[in-house]
């Protein structure tokens, strides 16, 4: 399973990750894989995040347009949390069976308080594409556009068919392949919005799934050329809320693209005047993938 928008360190999963170099060392590590560093904050490893941020401040000592970011593909095996400077297995974690070092972030450890990982087995790393490091200013530049609260949970909507709302009761939500924020679980907040899909449906054939929500990390996308319109979950979001009244939509009703399929439960269905009380366990972005 590949995991992308947990708050903790999973034992034995995989996570989407970056790692940030130079152009050579990008073009070696593509053509021959990773090789563990002789040192660092954790000892011997290959140093990743799963924040963006954090990667494309490395290498330090290169300008911007010399830096570009690699997403990788990372299988932890079994993981430590290191959070603090005298923690006692801090640069010796390897020798009592771990795979990887985990760094939480805000946890004091490094100024930036930007979470960090060490992976012992370059062999567990696979690098998936290849980003410059200045995409990360239009992450910064959007950073200020968020909604106040990440982490909730909220009552939300979505419309489907009679035969789909059964489909998903029994085996949860399944991910879109695209749409206008990509691929996702689209939701909203507004009865309304929900009640008008399926649009090639009639009134009596469609039914509106009542769920619970949890958004993780959100970004607000209000504009059409709004540079992560469709990369959003690249830069560590769970969900890409689109507000009301915003213009992205005709109807002026907000939507909502959920990543991540077990943060959702279906509580009802409304269809009239008929509500069937229901649990479905779904499971978002963080569940599989590819």
């Amino acid at each position: 399973m590949l995991f992308l928008g947990f708050p903790c360190r999973e034992h034995n999963c995989t996570y989407i990750m970056y790692h940030g170099t130079s152009r050579e060392n990008a073009e070696s590590i593509k053509k021959n894989g990773f090789r563990r560093s002789e040192d660092g904050m954790f000892g011997p490893g290959v140093y990743v995040s799963r924040d963006l941020r954090k990667a494309s401040r490395y290498p330090l000592d290169l300008e911007l347009h010399e830096r570009v970011v690699l997403k990788l593909k990372v299988q932890v095996g079994k993981v430590i949390k290191i959070n603090r400077q005298n923690h006692p297995m801090k640069k010796t974690w390897h020798n009592y069976g771990y795979d990887t070092a985990w760094c939480p972030p805000n946890c004091g450890m490094v100024k930036s308080g930007l979470e960090e990982d060490c992976v012992w087995d370059p062999k567990n790393i696979t690098v998936l594409e290849e980003h410059p490091a200045d995409l990360t200013d239009a992450y910064n530049r959007y950073l200020r556009n968020k909604p106040e609260l990440h982490n909730c949970t909220y009552i939300m909507y979505h419309g489907t068919s009679r035969e789909n709302a059964e489909s998903i009761k029994k085996n949860g939500f399944r991910r879109s392949e695209d749409g206008m924020f990509g691929p996702g679980v689209y939701v909203s907040r507004d009865l309304r919005k929900a009640s008008r899909y399926p649009l090639d449906l009639e009134l009596h054939e469609r039914v509106v799934l009542k769920l619970k929500v949890q958004v993780g990390k959100v970004i607000k996308i209000d504009h059409q050329n709004h540079p992560m319109k469709k990369k959003w979950h690249d830069y560590g979001y769970d969900t890409a809320w689109c507000p009301a009244n915003c213009l992205m939509v005709m109807s002026g009703l907000e939507e909502v693209l959920n990543i991540n399929k077990t943060r959702h439960k279906c509580n009802t269905i409304i269809n009239k005047n008929i509500i069937l009380t229901i649990l479905i366990k779904v499971a978002l972005f963080s569940i599989v993938h590819h």
